[in-house]
């Protein structure tokens, strides 16, 4: 399929990503209930949170903004500093939020609509028999991730978050390390 070194985790991520449906929304409401901001903060917002893996295009984020502000979730707000159109919730964007938040959590709960299916389905090219364990691992830290987000986000702990920080970097050292270790033999046996 490629030749030589396959392409980079980013290449996948932005090639077979999809958005569920809804996803635009609800950040886009979460992050008008922090600040007021124009379209394209809003997309510049989203690709800085998602570290580049998803910047939403102009032609998704304002026909959305037209649609709240239309059905009064949102509206304009003016500054003296600037002339570009800022928006804010209104008070049934905050009761929208809230609903999208219920669906957003919801979503998550249920693990019918929400699965890893990118990084597990790369272990279906071995044997399913050598790959169980390391797919029930996969398995297990992203419904742990999951449910400690939800938690966080009612009980937000900085401890937490720094602890859980320093396991997942230890762990990526780790693997990396692994890596390393294989793309060298791998290396050495093609010289």
């Amino acid at each position: 399929m490629f030749s030589g070194d396959l392409p980079s985790f980013r290449y996948w991520l932005r090639h077979i990503a999809t958005v569920p449906k809804g996803f635009l929304r609800y950040q886009v409401l979460e992050l008008l209930n922090e600040k007021p901001l124009s379209g394209s903060e809003i997309i510049n917002e989203i690709e800085k949170r998602t570290n580049g893996y998803w910047k939403p295009s102009p032609g998704s984020v304002y026909p959305l903004l037209a649609w709240l502000q239309d059905n009064g979730y949102i509206r304009e707000v003016s500054t003296k500093e600037s002339e570009v159109k800022r928006y804010i919730l209104t008070e049934m964007g905050k009761k929208l939020l809230e609903e999208q938040r219920k669906l957003h959590n919801q979503f998550f709960i249920d693990k019918k609509c929400f699965v890893f299916p990118f990084i597990i389905s790369l272990w279906f090219r071995f044997p399913p028999e050598k790959t169980t364990e390391i797919r029930e691992s996969f398995r297990r830290i992203f419904k742990t991730l999951i449910n400690l987000i939800l938690i966080l986000e009612e009980q937000y702990s900085e401890e937490v978050i720094k602890e859980i920080s320093k396991i997942l970097n230890e762990t990526a050292q780790r693997i990396e390390e692994i890596e390393k270790k294989v793309r060298g033999e791998k290396n050495g046996r093609s010289n």
